[in-house]
């Protein structure tokens, strides 16, 4: 193709200037504002017409009032009644409206007489290679500067070694030292973080500048560095206040999400808007590669336009639109390979043979091994269980655009991960598939002949899902795989060596199935009978698992209007439809004694439901001179419903995975082989009022209060409805005129406060009626008797009383701008109290039945919330560091019942490890404190306890040397459990969160660490109700002899000190400091790219979990279980650590 002559090239670019102009021209806008800021006149206009505003900040004063009335007007007509009084120029290009000072040309500048001077001319232009005009060219500290002008072309003089400062509103700031050079070309690159100062809150958004309550965001930009799988782990290390713990490695598990503490007792998730929605059954629906970004409502204040559902945080998660222009398409690949990062310390089978025979011999009976070193390192079940490289795969396309009238984006994404225990097994593994369409379409964006209707839109955001998945047991030391690959003894191998004799062996076991090898078809050892549920862990993972399977589907339509000037109508109705279950069978096994299936089993369960939310909101903004008011009404309504049928049966036809079905079983009801259940779900409405007011003066003084009453079907009919109010203050003061000579440094200094209140209705229904219980049936005769009636009981009292758990939060907040906002801080306390928690309510037992539910419990939690970020430019390098920190305290304050306390989570000769009493924070760790080792008779002997009648007694009559010696608390002169107390607790003190990236030419490189301090471990892998099972290794530091150690006893199978009772013994320090994630990308020179047709093409390589810094022994030191055993490791599926490459294209 021959070039285009320079003539014609010049008659095209005119003619595209002009059509460009008469299509701005043809966009109309209608204004009213009387003495408003410049600033919310720009709004209104980019609002109503397809341009969005680029200028420098040295040329526009946002805060300048302005009177402007102009109806059904052309676009370049009102810019110029706003802008040649104020002589600033403008070009509208691109869908931009580009502002410069039309009294400063390019050869236009300030001096300041300067000695060796150099001459400097360039171009700037943005990351598409177009001119950026009126972009601010100074030297720091001196008058020298000049700006931009219409082509994006500069000149001025400099002293040689200065530094020249580049700088424009929506992009990153750069700074070059001048040499010898003469022309210095610049590209400026967008700087998100200011083009995206709008944050969204409930129903809106606001400006960052006039926001008054604690909000943190997380951007799609910060996704795309840490490639999270599930929305909720997305948040961990990102955001202060926030604390995330992944529930396990196991692939698709859910994370742990507590913002600001543990609000309840009971359940203390955050509730999920996306894209206005509440989501009720899971988040993991949602493919993280969709979100636009995701607010956090940490404070009663913003998250009390959500009334019931915030006391414990709100999450708003907003998905992508189109992107401005023509269509767009996207396609993400990336493939995982994953391998545990550590194997816990236990016993080779020598060591374990030495430790029985030891501990035979310490408790009088003789050795079992008579050549411990015989065995060598025997089996290690770890590396036999762990699945190495274990694949994960992603694949993300989308496709997005505008046209004149529609914005569209569509997505879909496919996420396969196999787990690293029981993976290659096919029993751990998650697949998803997710498909998106959200479409914006406007049906009118002018008045017309109507000059009271216009703005008319309407969307529909739409999203399906199906998930697959497999799981096994994790966190349990009772026969899950980990459980038994700790527990199994390394002396035994993996196959049985003599078929023969294994069958006679065991020729009294009825249906006698042994579990065989699928490769090689050889038996698996199995276990004897002094193991219990410990079994052969490899034999357990080929035994056929639990499927799991979900659907979802949701659908959100809204329209929205503008009724009259700034009056807002909007409306929008959304459905989640959900339905999951589970299919699973099971074959005539025998893994051991306690562990075996003498027929098999086959069944089946699925569940549906169905939210509906319909929403109708009515908002209208109004600035007269500097005053901005914003004001929102609203109504909501929301029901649940749902259905569950499930049954199982006994006797398969035929034992084949394509014929597990309940129809090909020979089991009957009437022999009780047969199951079958279902019905209507615990039907749920909720139905809302609110309203907002927003107020600000000249974005320097901020105020905002919200009010929602709710009526929920879970209450009592005494208390069905609640209201929830709350407000908040702002004060910026850099907008105060005594702070117009603050330093060049110091750039916005915001003070914030808020108070408010919060429900949570996240409980049971019905609580509030009494029930009745099945079963009280009435016999007659002995033996085979025939019930005569089916009978029923109480099963607890009403309480018509019962009402919502409410919170009260109070916030004070400080942000800081810093160095030209390249510097930002953000610092709050907060202090929040839950009151009425719902518990069982204490009444005399003689009322003969079950205690009614009430509010009578209290918690509270307080601590400081952290953000700082810090963006730079060194020569070519662009760097930004941020970090965040936390520091929590919680405390029960009042639990409710008679005792003040109440025991959890009671092991096998372990006893009670968890407890929550008043007081205390919620929940800890509860057992007894030692004080070393008895390293002879004589300290055993001399610790006595002497009482009031001067008698002394042995504290502990039963220790011998090597036993441990327990602290007498209450100093009664024995110990029991009067003298256990807090010996840890699972909840940190501080979680910390630090990112850093930098980029350079076409290579970029992100790490990301997140972390903990002040958090407990209670270590229960070791079981102790077993005796000839495998030990961890710090057994072998065990106490032999005076001297020999003074914190791990002796090993004995007599054990009459009770030496594992629950005690520190367990307790182990849980902090860490983890190198989450960390990629190096790289993306292809613009040459290489326009050959290839395509946009872009970025590569690059990651790892996650590469590194954990921690004194803990155990597999993970991220331990979430719910409820009241968070910390407790009871043999934790461990997160992986992945090595990752991939490619971003755009095209």
């Amino acid at each position: 193709m021959g070039k285009i002559p320079m003539k014609r090239r010049w008659m095209i670019l005119m003619s595209l200037f002009v059509l460009s102009t008469v299509i701005s021209s043809a966009q109309k806008v209608n204004l009213n504002f009387s003495q408003t800021n410049l600033r919310t006149v720009l709004e209104s206009i980019t609002q109503q017409t397809d341009y969005t505003l680029a200028f420098s900040k040295e040329v526009v004063d946002l805060n300048d009032a302005v009177t402007i009335r102009v109806t059904d007007t052309d676009l370049t007509q009102v810019l110029d009644q706003l802008f040649t009084p104020r002589n600033i120029g403008y070009e509208l290009r691109d869908n931009k409206i580009y502002i410069f000072d039309k009294s400063t040309a390019a050869t236009s500048e300030t001096t300041q007489a300067p000695q060796q001077e150099i001459r400097l001319s360039g171009r700037v232009t943005d990351e598409n290679d177009d001119p950026v005009i009126g972009a601010n060219i100074s030297v720091p500290e001196t008058t020298i500067g000049t700006v931009t002008d219409i082509d994006g072309n500069y000149a001025l003089s400099v002293p040689r070694g200065a530094t020249l400062r580049v700088s424009y509103i929506g992009y990153l700031e750069q700074q070059f030292t001048i040499t010898n050079q003469t022309v210095l070309n610049v590209q400026l690159q967008e700087d998100t973080e200011v083009l995206d100062e709008l944050v969204v809150i409930g129903y809106g958004v606001q400006r960052k500048s006039v926001v008054t309550a604690a909000i943190s965001r997380v951007t799609a930009d910060d996704l795309a560095f840490t490639a999270p799988v599930r929305v909720d782990n997305a948040l961990k290390g990102l955001t202060a206040g926030v604390t995330v713990t992944s529930a396990s490695g196991q692939p698709g598990d859910a994370a742990k999400v507590r913002v600001r503490g543990i609000g309840t007792i009971n359940n203390s998730n955050p509730v999920y808007i996306v894209d206005g929605m509440p989501i009720d059954g899971g988040i993991d629906y949602l493919n993280p590669s969709d979100i636009e970004s995701i607010e956090v409502l940490k404070d009663a204040a913003s998250g009390a336009i959500y009334g019931t559902r915030a006391a414990n945080g709100v999450i708003l998660v907003t998905t992508k639109k189109g992107k401005e222009g023509k269509v767009s398409f996207t396609y993400d690949f990336s493939y995982g390979m994953q391998s545990p990062w550590k194997e816990r310390d236990v016993l080779n089978a020598t060591e374990y043979a030495i430790l029985m025979n030891e501990g035979r011999i310490n408790g009088g009976n003789s050795p079992f091994y008579a050549d411990p070193y015989s065995f060598g390192e025997g089996t290690n079940w770890q590396k036999e269980v762990f699945n190495y490289n274990a694949p994960l795969v992603q694949h993300q396309f989308s496709a997005s655009g505008t046209t004149q009238r529609l914005n569209y984006y569509l997505s879909a994404g496919y996420y396969s991960q196999e787990g690293i225990v029981g993976g290659n097994f096919d029993r751990s593994n998650y697949k998803r598939l997710a498909l998106r369409s959200n479409n914006t379409y406007v049906l009118m964006d002018a008045k017309n002949e109507r000059n009271w209707l216009s703005n008319v839109t309407f969307g529909a955001n739409l999203a399906y899902s199906r998930i697959q998945s497999q799981g096994i047991t994790t966190n349990s030391e009772y026969g899950s795989p980990l459980g038994s690959a700790l527990a199994f003894s390394p002396i035994l191998g993996i196959y049985e060596e003599d078929e023969d004799a294994v069958f006679e062996r065991y020729a009294n076991v009825t249906n006698f199935s042994p579990v065989r090898d699928k490769n090689n078809g050889r038996i698996y050892t199995i276990a004897g009978s002094d193991y219990n549920e410990i079994v052969n862990p490899l034999a357990a993972l080929t035994l056929p698992g639990e499927k799991g399977n979900a659907d979802k589907f949701i659908a959100n339509f809204w329209g929205e209007l503008t009724i009259w000037d700034n009056l807002k109508f909007r409306s929008s109705f959304g459905t989640d439809l959900a339905f999951w279950g589970t299919d699973g069978w099971t074959p005539v096994y025998y893994l051991g004694q306690s562990n075996k299936a003498e027929k098999s089993s086959v069944w089946s369960e699925m569940n549906r439901s169905l939210v509906w939310q319909l929403e109708n909101t009515l908002s209208y903004d109004k600035a007269i001179g500097l005053h901005n008011v914003t004001v929102l009404l609203g109504q909501s309504a929301k029901k649940t419903n749902g259905r569950q049928l499930g049954g199982s049966n006994y006797y398969m036809v035929e034992e084949n995975p394509n014929k597990a079905n309940i129809n090909f079983t020979t089991g009957t009801a009437a022999n009780g082989d047969m199951s079958v259940y279902g019905g209507a779900t615990n039907p749920h409405a909720l139905a809302s009022y609110f309203a907002r007011l927003s107020y600000n003066y000249a974005e320097r003084y901020m105020f905002q209060a919200t009010i929602r009453r709710d009526g929920s079907s879970r209450f009592g009919t005494n208390n069905p409805w609640a209201t929830f109010p709350s407000f908040s203050l702002g004060w910026n003061i850099m907008n105060e005129e005594f702070a117009q000579n603050r330093p060049d440094w110091l750039n916005s200094t915001k003070l914030r406060f808020s108070w408010g209140k919060n429900g949570n209705e996240n409980l049971d229904d019905f609580r509030y009626v009494a029930l009745t219980q099945t079963g009280n049936n009435y016999f007659f005769g002995t033996g085979d008797a025939i019930r005569l009636l089916n009978g029923t009981k109480p099963n607890g009292l009403a309480n018509r009383d019962l009402r919502w758990e409410q919170s009260i939060q109070t916030n004070i907040g400080i942000d800081f701008g810093l160095l030209g906002n390249a510097l930002t801080f953000s610092g709050d306390y907060y202090k929040k109290i839950t009151d009425g928690m719902l518990m069982v309510m204490p009444i005399p037992s003689y009322v003969g039945e079950s205690k009614p539910w009430g509010n009578v419990g209290e918690m509270e939690n307080s601590g400081f919330e952290f953000e700082t970020s810090y963006r730079f430019k060194v020569s070519d390098f662009n760097f930004r560091i941020g970090g965040n920190a936390t520091y929590l305290k919680n405390k029960l304050i009042k639990l409710g019942n008679e005792t003040g306390f109440e025991n959890y989570d009671n092991y096998q000769n372990v006893g009670t490890v968890s407890r929550a009493e008043n007081g205390q924070p919620f929940p800890f760790f509860y057992g007894y404190k030692t004080n070393g080792i008895f390293q002879n008779l004589d300290e055993i002997n001399s610790y006595t306890h002497t009482d009031a009648d001067g008698n002394v007694s042995l504290i502990q009559p039963k220790a011998v040397p090597g036993d441990v010696r327990f602290v007498d608390i209450n100093g009664d002169g024995k110990i029991d459990d009067n003298d256990k107390t807090k010996i840890g607790k699972g909840m940190p003190d501080w979680t910390f969160g630090l990112n850093f990236s930098v980029a350079w030419k076409n290579f970029d490189f992100n790490m990301m660490w997140q972390g903990t301090q002040g958090n407990d471990i209670f270590d229960a892998t070791r079981r102790t109700d077993i005796a000839y099972i495998n030990l961890p290794s710090y057994m072998l530091d065990r106490w032999t002899g005076e001297g020999t150690s003074n914190r791990i006893p002796r090993f004995t199978f007599t054990d009459d000190n009770n030496n594992w009772l629950s005690s520190d013994l367990y307790v182990k320090d849980g902090s860490y400091w983890r190198l989450k994630n960390i990629q190096l990308g790289y993306t292809l020179p613009r040459g290489m790219k326009k050959n290839l047709l395509i946009s872009s093409l970025r590569l690059f390589v990651a790892a996650e979990n590469l590194l954990t810094l921690t004194k803990y022994e155990g597999f993970d030191p991220e331990i979430s279980a719910g409820g009241t055993q968070i910390g407790i490791d009871r043999g934790i599926y461990p997160q992986a650590r992945t090595y990752t490459f991939g490619l971003n294209l755009n095209f």
